[in-house]
């Protein structure tokens, strides 16, 4: 502060003709004695207006407050009435950012931005597990408040939080440092004063407690609180964000000139000397000049050379506290001179001013000139946020030192705002950032399952579910995989399902297709012989045109079968139920037919007995027609209002994917369903009456040991095609429609098959009218 003023006074620029003089008092760290200085101040000020009644020339145009938020306020309040603007190097309460307070003015950026710098800095490093260390004072409460907020928000959690003052009893302190060293975490963010952090370090060096990885607050962090060979022991490593490095240039210059012979009554200056060379200033002298030679040190002689000892005084490399001091008195010097500027207030009296008009010009002032540099603050005087990220690291000859190895920028872009270096950091113990970290990371595969009353930064990994899956570290959650994928054996990705459905391909479907093939050239071939045949009485006699019609159904039926074997689509799926409802249907209607013919036939041996005229030829084939044309009506209203569809259903084999046809209406499928049992239960009626009629071409018995084995087949077809899954469903369907068409095939149709082309001598009508058995 006075090198600034002396500057300012030497200065053309600044308040030329006038000097600056200054007032120092020391608070001691304390409330009571900074607001009793500025009483002092205040009162030295009253007793010159009542000396001076005809002018208001006020002797303190501005007050440069004491370091620490508290302190800045009490003596605010006491200054404020008085308009005297209070200048605040280190009070970065955000309840000044409104202008709240008037008339004090800060030269550092909010904390809140230095507390997401914090924030930020944790996350980067990938901590989630801290301790929280902060001072007493209603000011640091406050912004440690701001800090676990902002903790919350970007899911850190703090495993402590203790509070120190330099007032407090040992006890506290070692209590504190117990609670340091017995936690799970030995992250550390130490938000406290300089004082503070002094007892609270003492302590931890009294204790030994080394491992510790401290991240600190500017108010502490860049200052020597230990010895240089503790500092290197139990602070190498230390992280903390603080203003940027500004030179002052002449300041280095300046101090080496200070000596107690150019300071002749500064007592801060003898002390210094004392500490400084191991010496005793001289204070008590006789009256012929003998020296005191009551001290046990050697006498200081003044004429010693700073230039010859190295200590934290001549070190200027790291301006942080000093360069805002600088900046605040010149920035009550740049205010000063546009209030006193003839140009803009008049010349009426050089020093006759108003405070309001100071402090409107300190409102106003955004850019601050410091010999050919410039510090800017945004339009509502609050300074851009920038920090320089520290990190103390031991050098080789066994000290501390201070190297920046980022910076935070808060008026850049939200993934820019922090930037660091990696390489450059050194840390206290290992190589490696420490772990700060409640639980281990879940890896891809798992998610974090919270451990109930705990915080949320302490969680178990849980494995996915069957069918889950996460591909990123510490999922809150598995997500689903869609219906056509299914986990990897890591569930962290989701992979295609394999399709099943009844194929050429399988072992089943190519059977089964193989016996639908020979199915249907079997049918054919018995119509080939049948037709080649057809004059033959055997033929003639069994209704040649009811059994074409049967054949001709039955090798649709077995033709239908091949519809399920194959990958389901919307047109398949329409013609398995339809055209096998309407082919088995018009097979049933013809058996059905063949069976009343024959129990008509021996029922009208009678001439009197006309019942056979109802049944000619042309009434069996409308009949055929009829009762199959039933059955189309029903499909074609089932293809209309609600068909058969294609599905995709993982029910059975959860990693797999099955394609199935949906019968749309069960109303329909039913329906279908039900004419064929009452064609099958009627014609089965019919045929059990006439199985005892004689003769050698009564088929009867044929019919109905066929029929029973249509109705076994299919009354067992329910329950399997209900449960199994879909290929196995669509086999056993196909099963069905295969046995069934294979009994009514071999028992009505082989027999005859086998008279006509191994027997001949049967195929007569004197044969026929005969009571054995073909």
């Amino acid at each position: 502060m006075i090198y600034a003023i002396e500057e300012i006074n030497s200065s053309n620029r600044l308040l030329p003709n006038i000097t600056l003089g200054y007032r120092i008092y020391d608070g001691c760290r304390s409330e009571t004695l900074s607001v009793k200085a500025v009483m002092a101040l205040i009162s030295l000020q009253e007793e010159d207006a009542v000396e001076s009644p005809c002018t208001s020339v006020p002797r303190m145009p501005a007050l440069l407050a004491d370091a620490g938020f508290t302190r800045s306020l009490a003596e605010t309040i006491l200054s404020g009435p008085f308009h005297i603007p209070t200048i605040s190097f280190s009070a970065v309460c955000e309840c000044f950012g409104d202008r709240n307070v008037p008339t004090l003015f800060e030269m550092v950026p909010g904390d809140s931005y230095q507390i997401r710098a914090i924030t930020l800095l944790v996350q980067y490093l990938g901590w989630n597990w801290v301790g929280l260390v902060q001072s007493n004072s209603t000011y640091v409460a406050m912004e440690s408040e701001h800090i676990v907020q902002n903790f919350e928000k970007s899911s850190i959690c703090i495993a402590y939080r203790a509070s120190v003052s330099d007032t407090d009893p040992p006890e506290k302190i070692r209590e504190v440092v117990n609670t340091i060293k017995q936690a799970s975490t030995k992250i550390v963010i130490a938000f406290a004063g300089l004082a503070d952090m002094e007892v609270l370090l003492k302590e931890v060096v009294r204790q030994n407690v080394t491992g510790i990885q401290w991240v600190g607050s500017e108010s502490w962090v860049t200052n020597p609180i230990l010895s240089p060979e503790q500092t290197a022991r139990f602070l190498t490593g230390t992280l903390g964000f603080v203003n940027p490095d500004r030179d002052v240039p002449g300041l280095k210059e300046f101090l080496l000139r200070v000596s107690p012979l150019r300071s002749p009554r500064n007592p801060l200056v003898d002390k210094f000397w004392e500490k400084s060379f191991g010496c005793a200033m001289p204070r008590l002298q006789d009256v012929a000049g003998k020296e005191d030679a009551s001290s046990p040190l050697g006498q200081c002689k003044g004429t010693e050379r700073l230039q010859d000892i190295t200590n934290p005084y001549t070190d200027t490399s790291h301006l942080h506290v000093s360069f805002r001091v600088f900046n605040a008195m010149f920035a009550i010097a740049q205010a000063l001179h546009n209030t006193l500027s003839c140009e803009k207030n008049g010349c009426a009296e050089t020093l006759d001013f108003l405070s309001h008009q100071l402090l409107y010009n300190l409102e106003t002032l955004n850019t601050t000139q410091i010999n050919g540099s410039s510090m800017h603050s945004h339009q509502d005087g609050s300074w851009v946020p920038k920090y320089d990220l520290i990190n103390w690291q031991a050098s080789a000859s066994g000290y501390a030192d201070i190297i920046t190895v980022g910076k935070y920028d808060g008026s850049a872009t939200l993934d820019k705002e922090l930037t660091i270096n990696d390489q450059a950091i050194v840390w206290g113990y290992g190589t490696e950032a420490p772990r700060g970290r409640c639980s281990d990371s879940c890896f891809p595969g798992t998610r974090m399952g919270i451990r109930h009353g705990e915080p949320v930064c302490c969680f178990d990994c849980v494995p996915c579910h069957d069918g889950k899956i996460s591909n990123v570290t510490d999922a809150m959650f598995c997500t689903h995989c869609q219906l056509e994928y299914w986990p990897n054996q890591q569930k962290t990705e989701c992979l295609l399902k394999d399709l099943e459905y009844l194929s050429f391909e399988d072992s089943i479907g190519a059977t089964l297709a193989g016996f639908a093939v020979g199915g249907t050239c079997l049918t054919i071939v018995t119509i080939v012989i049948f037709y080649h045949y057809r004059h033959t009485p055997l033929v003639r006699a069994n209704n040649s045109e009811l059994s074409f019609i049967i054949l001709f159904s039955l090798g649709l039926c077995f033709l239908c079968a091949l519809a399920f074997i194959s990958s389901p689509s919307h047109w398949s799926c329409i013609l398995r139920f339809t055209v096998f409802g309407v082919t088995f249907a018009m097979c049933l209607a013809g058996v059905l037919g063949k069976t009343i013919v024959v129990l008509m036939a021996f029922k009208a041996r009678s001439p009197k007995n006309e019942a056979m005229k109802w049944f000619t030829p042309n009434r069996q084939r409308l009949a055929v027609l009829n009762l199959t044309f039933l059955q189309c009506i029903i499909c074609i209203f089932w293809i209309i209002q609600s068909p058969p569809y294609p599905f995709k259903s993982s029910t059975y084999y959860p990693n797999m994917l099955s394609l199935e046809c949906q019968v749309g209406s069960d109303a329909y499928f039913w329906g279908v369903f039900i004419v064929i049992f009452l064609l099958t239960g009627i014609t089965l009626f019919f045929a059990f009456l006439a199985r005892k009629l004689p003769d050698s071409f009564n088929e009867a018995t044929h019919i109905t040991f066929s029929l029973l084995i249509f109705c076994a087949v299919w009354i067992t077809f329910f329950p399997v095609y209900a449960s199994a899954p879909e290929k196995y469903a669509a086999s056993v369907h196909v099963f069905a429609i295969l046995a069934s068409s294979f009994s009514l095939l071999l028992c009505i149709f082989a027999p005859k098959c086998y008279i006509i082309l191994f027997k001949p001598e049967c195929n007569t009508k004197k044969s026929l009218f005969t009571y054995s058995s073909p």
